[in-house]
């Protein structure tokens, strides 16, 4: 079983930046894929950003693109998502979800552990 925690959420001005982190317990990211989703409020839950912990390989979803970065700490063994230049569209709860593989994966459905969320607010 994995637990995922999400970290970082809060309330930022447009333009502005913020640093979200996924923690696993309960065994490492080693062999996972690692996704960050959110969900505005009426709307469904759309994939942000993937990546592949042992290759480190990425994708990312065309509206985060140039603006966002995932990546991970081995020996924290956490997910981080870097947010630059953010806009109001932004706001949303995001979670970290995980699932054992090597390629990247953008369909929640996929996904077998999911974290409670954190909150994002971007004002304008």
């Amino acid at each position: 079983q994995v637990q995922l925690i999400e970290s970082g959420g809060g309330l930022v001005q447009a333009g502005g930046s913020l640093r979200l982190s996924c923690a696993a317990s309960g065994r490492t990211f080693s062999n996972y894929v690692v996704g960050w989703f959110r969900q505005a409020p009426g709307k469904t839950r759309e994939f942000v950003a993937t990546i592949t912990w042992n290759s480190g390989n990425t994708y990312y979803a065309g509206s985060v693109k140039g603006r966002f970065t995932i990546s991970r700490d081995n020996a924290k063994n956490t997910v981080t998502l870097q947010m630059n230049s953010l806009k109001p569209e932004d706001t949303a709860v995001y979670y970290c979800a995980a699932k054992g593989g090597f390629t990247t994966v953008t369909t929640g459905a996929l996904y077998d552990y999911w974290g409670q969320g954190t909150q994002v607010t971007v004002s304008s």
